[in-house]
């Protein structure tokens, strides 16, 4: 589960994470009013206008009704803050990540400036937390050439992202976040803030059982603090039962409509680019499927695990979501009777059909394992437009025969 930059900023507090400070509104009304109230907290005119989307880039990305507007803009006055935020909210940003689409802009972000002047030179660094499956072990990936160009770096300049492992139920060691300060080339006061803070970032990215933990820029102000001037935050799904207050932070205007509806249905689903909607119980079954579907000169559509106790209504809900997509040209059914009993299925997809009406694409059904034999004789028998299957290679050619058709 992905967070905003702002909610992000907040879970960091908890773990005495110094961030940049800043409001997130929805209105340019209380985008003036978040501007003003930092300008007399910070002592400054400049803050700094931030769109809040789940995509990377926002610096570089342009707003599509307005292409000389930025994702994140630098401002000094009331009038600049409330021009800013009409540009940015409730139009589209395009940025490197997400596509041509881009995404609409609900909230943004007025933040306070960091980059006062002061005794010592201002730095940008780069560092992340994530699970390297390699190695089995959590990963701090870091870099003295932190900003908005960091793809680049990570291409052109390989050598300069540093990492350093945690072993498994161990914490960060302190000999391992010193090492981490002194790659960054940091002495004194800022050396001893910059330990103090991988320390709690690591405890935050465990404790919140973060699957991605990104700070872009990690930053040093002139006066030897350090803070996390941006946060890219995502949440281990699989752990949010223990985690009730943070799954309350979801914003479902952020997926895919589709996806949601689906995650409504205890539906497993990802929408993909093809032309053969697949159904599967079991996600190693719909990775095989999906497979077999271009072997057979096709593309899948999406992938859909409707779990293990498939029934009328998961299948039916299976149905609306897949037939959602234009680009369908023929659905595939492809369950395995282990626990679930193939008749039971094919009743189910009868029933779900009957309940949408009639569909105007093919649909195979390919079962197998309990009760296979009795599930095809009752999809041949219920006079329904929908071709049964038993072995692979039977559905195979059957789409096959479909998509070449369409």
């Amino acid at each position: 589960m992905n967070l905003h930059e702002y909610q992000a900023k907040e879970l960091l507090k908890r773990y005495n994470v110094p961030t940049q400070s800043g409001i997130a509104v929805s209105t340019v009304d209380e985008a003036v009013r978040a501007y003003k109230q930092i300008s007399v907290d910070s002592g400054t005119k400049f803050a700094v206008v931030k769109a809040q989307i789940h995509a990377g880039g926002r610096g570089k990305g342009t707003m599509k009704e307005v292409p000389e507007q930025h994702g994140v803009k630098v401002i000094k006055s009331a009038e600049d803050v409330e021009t800013v935020a009409k540009n940015i909210l409730g139009n589209t940003l395009v940025t490197i990540q997400t596509g041509a689409a881009g995404k609409v802009v609900h909230k943004i972000l007025v933040a306070q400036d960091m980059y006062y002047d002061g005794p010592s030179e201002r730095k940008e660094f780069y560092l992340s937390i994530l699970l390297d499956r390699a190695k089995k072990q959590n990963v701090i990936m870091y870099s003295t050439e932190g900003g908005m160009d960091i793809e680049e770096v990570a291409h052109n300049t390989p050598e300069k992202i540093y990492r350093e492992w945690v072993a498994p139920n161990m914490t960060l060691q302190p000999f391992q976040a010193r090492k981490i300060a002194f790659n960054f080339g940091l002495s004194g006061e800022a050396f001893k803030n910059m330990v103090k803070f991988v320390t709690n970032l690591y405890n935050a990215y465990v404790g919140l059982d973060c699957a991605m933990l990104e700070i872009n820029p990690l930053f040093k102000s002139a006066d030897d603090k350090i803070f996390a001037v941006d946060c890219k935050m995502n949440l281990d799904d699989n752990a949010l039962m223990r985690h009730p207050d943070l799954a309350d932070m979801r914003d479902k205007n952020e997926e895919d409509p589709t996806e949601v509806e689906a995650a409504e249905h205890n539906l497993n689903y990802v929408k993909l680019d093809g032309n053969v909607g697949c159904m599967v119980n079991g996600a190693g079954l719909a990775m095989a499927t999906m497979d077999m579907i271009k072997l057979a000169g096709g593309e899948p559509a999406n992938f859909l695990d409707v779990g293990g106790t498939a029934n009328a209504q998961t299948v039916e809900a299976g149905f609306r979501i897949i037939l959602k997509d234009p680009n369908v040209k023929a659905i595939l059914i492809n369950i395995f009777g282990g626990i679930v009993r193939c008749d039971r299925v094919a009743a189910g997809v009868i029933e779900a059909y009957n309940k949408l009406g009639n569909i105007n694409i093919p649909i195979i059904v390919r079962l197998q394992g309990t009760n296979a034999e009795q599930a095809k004789e009752l999809i041949e028998n219920s006079g329904l437009k929908v071709q049964s299957a038993i072995l692979l290679s039977e559905a195979a050619e059957l789409v096959q025969q479909a998509v070449s058709a369409n």
